[in-house]
């Protein structure tokens, strides 16, 4: 046993000489003090030794197992001190490029969008996503008992008050009720409706509200900055397609289609075969909801528009099923 312990103590200093890093050090507790280490199986022989020779190697294990810690110890503080061993580190070796992602097709489009009304003169607004019915339905011309206040579209989280709104526009009416004109402004912000998931639609998704109020605004204006719009996102051979709609709070009414960007107006199950996508509703700002709104029409005259944002981004970045950007898959983060 006086052997070993004698041969340890001698093959521990020669191997502690010659550590220079911290990560050699750690290797070297590991070969005598870790649990399969010679000290510590020396240490564990004890136990087969007679009383008499475990009073005498005993305390001799014990101060060569505390005299190596303590060098140790001593070791780790020289090389904490010690910039020496990173002068034989290449510190110009490229380091390992890790994946961060990229942003969401969605907020990639926003940004897009946001750029271009602000050059336009828009502003940028938002609001609340918990909505009460007076600012989502009634000052929008929409009265109780409408269709669109009805369960079947709305999600009420107190039935007959407070919502999750279906529609930016409620932001429209809160920026309206608060402000005075001119005003114009955009909105991109989610919105909620009790829809069945499909490849078109889902039960939240993006809209983009747009609007303007001042003095000899006509639907002439509404046109051409949708035209621009249009032209500016997919290009200037865009093809739309203005067509009267009805909506309750505007009038008239108009929606706003683009070309089918898979079949190219041939009709597939994108356009669900019509060879258009419905991309937005529009119109001039219907006479009730800017006396709602406290404006009063005589006066002023406004258009608003709102995008479905999801559609807009499947047409822009060939994306087919309307599910795919809200199911985490890795290639859209």
């Amino acid at each position: 046993m006086q052997t070993q312990i004698t041969q340890i103590q001698s093959r521990f200093t020669s191997d502690l000489d010659q550590v220079h890093t911290p990560t050699e050090l750690d290797a070297l507790y590991l070969k005598y003090l870790g649990k399969k280490g010679s000290t510590t199986q020396l240490l564990g022989q004890l136990k087969e030794l007679s009383l008499s020779d475990k009073k005498i190697y005993g305390p001799l294990l014990n101060q060569l197992k505390q005299s190596q810690e303590s060098q140790i110890k001593d070791k780790s503080k020289l090389l904490s001190s010690d910039v020496s061993h990173l002068l034989s580190m290449d510190l110009t070796i490229p380091g390992q490029i890790k994946p961060i992602g990229h942003l969401h097709p969605t907020t990639i489009l926003i940004r897009e969008m946001n750029d271009f009304f602000r050059q336009q003169g828009y502003s940028i607004g938002e609001g609340p996503e918990i909505e009460n019915v007076e600012y989502n339905f009634r000052r929008l011309n929409l009265p109780e008992g409408h269709p669109a206040t009805d369960l079947q579209d709305t999600l009420f989280i107190r039935e007959g008050d407070l919502l999750l709104r279906t529609h930016t526009s409620s932001v429209e009416t809160r920026i309206l009720s608060s402000q005075k004109p001119p005003l114009r402004v955009v909105v991109p912000g989610k919105c909620y409706r009790n829809e069945t998931n499909s490849t078109t639609n889902t039960n939240f998704f993006y809209q983009y509200q747009g609007f303007v109020v001042d003095q000899g605004i006509n639907i002439q204006h509404l046109k051409s900055i949708l035209t621009e719009f249009h032209q500016f996102l997919f290009g200037k051979d865009i093809k739309l397609r203005f067509r009267y709609k009805y909506y309750p709070e505007v009038t008239p009414g108009m929606g706003v289609d683009i070309e089918c960007n898979f079949c190219h107006g041939k009709g597939c199950q994108i356009c669900k075969y019509r060879g258009f996508i419905e991309v937005l509703g529009s119109g001039m700002i219907h006479p009730n909801t800017l006396k709602a709104c406290g404006i009063d029409p005589s006066i002023y005259t406004g258009f608003a528009f709102g995008m479905g944002l999801d559609r807009l981004v499947m047409t822009k970045f060939g994306i087919t099923d309307i599910r795919k950007l809200y199911g985490g898959e890795l290639i859209y983060l």
